[in-house]
């Protein structure tokens, strides 16, 4: 995903002069590279106190009739608490240029550390309240809709057991299945 120009003073800039509703039909990124080449950021909280994490999987469709995102995130992370609790989130997608940035926020806790002020992306709120980031270039608002914890009996091929075993060694580890309607699509102006 990569941002054409950004305003030079994107950093002074208000949420709706930075961004634009867009319909999840209107998407033109490819959902493959969404939710398997870039990686997301998923933010929960508020204002005064929300965290964020990189996601490294998941995918895009509809359920219950509405579009909808789910992605997989290990049972001890922080910014899943942030979730159940706000029953909401951002999942942001941001240029090549942020990168380390990203890759960051995937790398600690934000329980035990300040990650999200070491980060170096601009916090801004969207209309609803949710948290995302002045540099992204997408933004997905999402509703929590399900978490759901499989189990290995819940999968078909030995291939997948075999991994869900290997990731259920430290029972503190399991991984959630977060599933979310997207309410709100944001996409970067450019000038």
């Amino acid at each position: 995903m990569k941002a054409k120009t950004d305003p030079v003073n994107f950093k002074e800039m208000n949420f709706n002069k930075l961004f634009t509703q867009i319909s999840p039909e209107e998407l033109c990124d490819n959902v493959f590279d969404l939710v398997g080449k870039v990686f997301p950021v998923i933010t929960a909280g508020k204002e005064d106190h929300y965290n964020s994490m990189t996601a490294s999987g998941g995918g895009l469709g509809v359920l219950f009739k509405k579009p909808t995102t789910w992605c997989i995130l290990q049972s001890t992370r922080y910014t899943l608490e942030h979730i159940q609790k706000e029953r909401s989130y951002t999942m942001s997608y941001f240029p090549d240029e942020y990168k380390k940035q990203v890759l960051f926020l995937g790398s600690k806790s934000g329980r035990d550390s300040e990650k999200m002020k070491e980060v170096g992306l601009t916090r801004v709120q969207t209309p609803s309240g949710d948290i995302s980031f002045k540099e992204a270039t997408l933004i997905f608002e999402c509703k929590l809709t399900q978490i759901t914890t499989p189990g290995p009996d819940d999968f078909c091929t030995q291939e997948s057991k075999d991994y869900i075993k290997e990731m259920y060694k430290d029972t503190d580890e399991y991984r959630r299945y977060v599933f979310g309607e997207i309410t709100h699509v944001w996409v970067k102006k450019y000038e």
